[in-house]
């Protein structure tokens, strides 16, 4: 634990040097109205800036991306509760006693509650990131290719089992995105496959392209063709608020540091901070003595999804860096812009370049710190955004969207990837089906192959190296557990449901 204490001491240095600190609150600004704006999203909002990181020292071009989420996080929940409107997929479950508390003259105190339980998610999730990241990394040194198969089966496997949505719709999601990331050479045999005799299609499908669509474009389509009516309530922090906030916190510890913890739970199993949010206001809900209140503006109400969704982002970076699988679609984006500085998430990021590590994690204490008072002091002119004609806003975020997808490789070809993207992340969202699940399997898809064949090579094909203890079998049999959970527990509720018969 010293050694922790004194790598994360050199990373505060790190962290605390002034222009690091200077592009860190850029990047908090930045986050905080990406994440009040319904149609961007804090992926989307990474994915936008990740050619301008380019020009900047690897240490400073990923504190600016990591502070955008850290940010976004923030920004989500002040138009849930002033507007109503989820800035991002996590705060939906705010808006459910947010928007109730704020409509009975309580919105400065609602906010509060939200930021103060932000911070709280944001600590435990540091604090297990800090402190848990080193000994992950060293017993990942331990991996090999049946190893690293067995973590991306337990990665997908949470998405299928734990989600909240149709399974059958998340497979299908899953093996949509392994698809389009077989486009282009294949990583073992170096032929050619799926390519159709397209030149063009030789290199694949950029990623970061395909999120700018499926995120960004998905996103606005869907919002032009709803129509956005903003109905806001003035909310403004005062200094009795934060006092009654902070009372109000110290009678739901069981709430809040739940909330955290599933958050944190769910953020590095991944399931992501949206199904944390809901699975902690539904915990909540059901332990509460008077769950009648929520939905009419419970305090508990607020306090457990939000504590939930920051401790699922934070804690998303530790499978990141640790073992290079992403813990939520932003992390994917995230973990994109590291690898055009040339580093390679994974156990040996820890050896080969401590000083970024330590910086990064550190960067998540201070972003998380800064951010808190800045949404505390300026949330009514973050929420002020809002006011902006949606006429206006819809073509100046499709133009940034192309640069973004056009500064990627310098091709025109991108823009037109981004649109046909855009319009398949519309249908998904009419239909129902699930992204993130698509996008780590488009970002992961060429690594989960290359360690399934070169697993299957040191087997002689046998399938059965993936089941090799110490270390693949436990793993493998916890993601088939978690696989086929929901007709686990479907058979369990039929069974339950004779007895009671």
């Amino acid at each position: 634990m010293l050694a922790d204490l004194n790598n994360l001491a050199m990373g505060l240095g790190i962290a605390l040097e002034p222009y690091n600190l200077m592009i860190a609150c850029i990047g908090l600004i930045l986050g905080i109205i990406v994440g009040v704006l319904p149609g961007l999203g804090g992926a989307n909002g990474v994915a936008i800036l990740i050619p301008v990181v380019v020009v900047m020292p690897a240490t400073t071009g990923v504190i600016l991306l990591s502070s955008i989420y850290w940010g976004a996080l923030y920004g989500g929940s002040i138009t849930s509760i002033l507007f109503n409107i989820p800035g991002e997929p996590w705060s939906v479950a705010t808006t459910f006693d947010g928007y109730p508390m704020a409509r009975k003259g309580r919105a400065g105190f609602a906010l509060v509650l939200s930021f103060m339980s932000h911070a709280v998610g944001a600590i435990v999730g540091v604090l297990i990131l800090t402190f848990l990241a080193p000994l992950i990394a060293e017993i990942a040194l331990k991996f090999g290719p049946a190893e690293i198969f067995s973590v991306m089966m337990l990665t997908f496997s949470a998405f299928v089992g734990l989600g909240g949505k149709s399974p059958v719709k998340t497979v299908a999601a899953i093996l949509f995105g392994f698809s389009l990331a077989a486009v282009g050479m294949d990583i073992v045999s170096g032929q050619l496959r799926m390519t159709f005799g397209s030149v063009t299609l030789m290199g694949g499908f950029n990623f970061i392209v395909a999120v700018i669509g499926l995120f960004g474009l998905g996103e606005i389509f869907l919002t032009v063709e709803e129509g956005l009516k903003v109905e806001g309530i003035v909310g403004r922090v005062r200094m009795r608020d934060i006092v009654d906030g902070f009372k109000e916190l110290l009678l739901y510890p069981k709430t809040l540091f739940m909330g955290a913890i599933i958050g944190c739970w769910m953020g590095v199993t991944p399931g992501g901070a949206t199904p944390a949010s809901f699975m902690a206001y539904g915990f909540a809900k059901e332990s509460s003595k008077n769950s009648k209140e929520f939905g009419q503006g419970a305090s508990a109400g607020i306090i457990a999804p939000e504590a939930a969704a920051h401790g699922a982002g934070t804690s998303a970076t530790l499978p990141m860096i640790t073992l290079g699988i992403p813990g939520s679609p932003t992390m994917a984006v995230i973990m994109g812009g590291l690898m055009i500085f040339g580093l390679t998430p994974g156990p040996m990021l820890f050896k080969e370049h401590a000083d970024f590590v330590w910086g990064l994690i550190a960067s998540c204490w201070v972003g998380n710190f800064i951010g808190f008072f800045m949404v505390m002091a300026f949330a009514p002119l973050f929420a002020a955004v809002l006011k902006v004609r949606f006429a206006i806003l819809m073509p100046a975020i499709i133009y940034v969207c192309a640069i973004g997808a056009y500064a990627v490789n310098n091709r025109m070809i991108d823009v037109y990837y981004m649109l046909v993207f855009g319009v398949l992340g519309y249908l998904f969202k009419k239909l129902d089906y699930p992204i993130a699940p698509m996008v780590l399997a488009l970002v992961l898809g060429n690594m989960a192959e290359q360690a399934m064949r070169q697993a299957l090579i040191m087997g002689q094909g046998s399938p059965l190296i993936f089941f090799q203890p110490p270390i693949a079998l436990p793993i493998m049999l916890v993601a088939l557990f978690i696989f086929f959970w929901p007709v686990i527990s479907g058979w369990k509720d039929k069974l339950l449901g004779k007895k009671k018969a």
